[in-house]
C-alpha cells in the first residue's frame, strides 16, 4: 500500500466509520478499486486507522465523555452511571459476536455481492427509521441499549453500517434522536478498540516486521492522519444531520450504491 492508497482508504475510514453507509463496506469497495491489497490483512493499517477513529470520538465527544467520568467516580447513584450502564449493556451483543463468531462471519460472508445485498439492507433500516413513530422517549433504557447492541453486533456484516444499523434501530424503538448519534458514536468506542487491540496482539504473535509488511512508515502516518480527521468531520456532521431528521439521504444513497455494487457482481 502506498502513500496515495494509504490517503484514500484512511480518508473512506474516517467519513464512512461515523456516516451511516458502512466503512467495511465502502473499504472493500476502495480495495476493489483502487487495487488495494485486502486491508484486513495489513495489520498495522487495520489498528491505525481504528485508533484514529477512536481518537476522533473522542475529540468531538470529549464533553460528554469527561462528563460521564466525572460522574462515573462518586459515591452517588446519578445520570452519568445510569449512561455508562446503557453503554456496558449495549456492549455484551458486540462482544459474544466478535469473541465466538468473528471469523466464521467473515469468511462466511466476504466478497461485493454480500456488500451489495447489506448495503440495500441499510438503505431499507435507515428509510424505515425514517417514517417510524414520534419519539418519545427522553432516555434510552438498559433494555433499548441491549436491542441495539444487537444491532452493532450484526452490523459485523459488510455494507450493514454501524451507525446506520445503532441509530436506526433507536429510532425504530422510539427514543429521541437528540440522544442517538453520541449513544451510537460512544458505544462504539470499547469495541473499536477491542478490535484494534485483537489486531495488535495479532501483530506482536507474528512479528512487527511481518505485520509491517505492505505498507511503509509513512504511508501509515498518511492513513492515520487521514482516517482521523475526516473523522472528526463526519463525526460531527453526523450529530447534526441526525438532529435534523436528514437520515433519509443516506438511505437513498445506500440504496443506489448497493444496486450498483449487485448489478457489478450478477451482469
Amino acid at each position: 500500500m502506498d502513500e496515495l492508497q494509504a490517503l484514500w482508504m484512511g480518508l473512506f475510514q474516517g467519513l464512512t466509520e461515523y456516516l451511516p453507509v458502512s466503512s467495511s463496506g465502502h473499504l472493500a469497495i476502495a480495495a476493489e478499486v483502487l487495487g488495494v491489497e485486502d486491508p484486513d490483512k495489513i495489520m498495522s493499517f487495520t489498528v491505525a486507522v481504528h485508533v484514529a477513529t477512536v481518537l476522533s470520538t473522542l475529540v468531538i465527544l470529549w464533553r460528554e465523555v469527561s462528563w460521564m467520568l466525572r460522574g462515573t467516580f462518586t459515591t452517588a447513584w446519578n445520570d452519568e452511571k445510569r449512561y455508562v450502564l446503557n453503554i456496558l449493556v449495549s456492549m455484551i451483543p458486540i462482544a459474544v459476536v466478535g469473541v465466538l463468531f468473528k471469523d466464521t462471519i467473515e469468511q462466511a460472508f466476504s466478497g461485493l455481492l454480500v456488500v451489495g445485498i447489506c448495503l440495500l439492507i441499510t438503505a431499507c433500516l435507515l428509510g424505515f427509521s425514517y417514517i417510524a413513530k414520534p419519539r418519545t422517549r427522553e432516555h434510552i433504557t438498559p433494555v433499548h441499549a441491549f436491542v441495539i447492541g444487537i444491532a452493532q453486533a450484526i452490523a459485523v456484516l459488510p455494507g450493514l453500517s454501524r451507525s446506520g444499523s445503532t441509530i436506526g434501530m433507536g429510532l425504530i424503538l422510539g427514543n429521541k434522536k437528540e440522544h442517538l448519534a453520541q449513544f451510537s458514536f460512544l458505544m462504539s468506542i470499547p469495541p473499536i478498540l477491542g478490535m484494534a487491540l485483537l489486531d495488535l496482539k495479532d501483530m506482536l504473535q507474528m512479528g512487527v516486521t511481518q505485520a509491517m509488511s505492505g505498507i511503509s512508515p509513512t504511508s501509515l502516518i498518511v492513513g492515520f492522519v487521514a482516517a482521523f480527521l475526516t473523522g472528526c468531520f463526519a463525526c460531527k456532521l453526523m450529530i447534526n444531520l441526525v438532529k435534523k431528521g436528514k437520515m433519509i439521504w443516506f438511505a437513498l444513497y445506500c440504496a443506489v450504491v448497493g444496486a450498483a455494487v449487485l448489478i457489478s457482481q450478477l451482469f
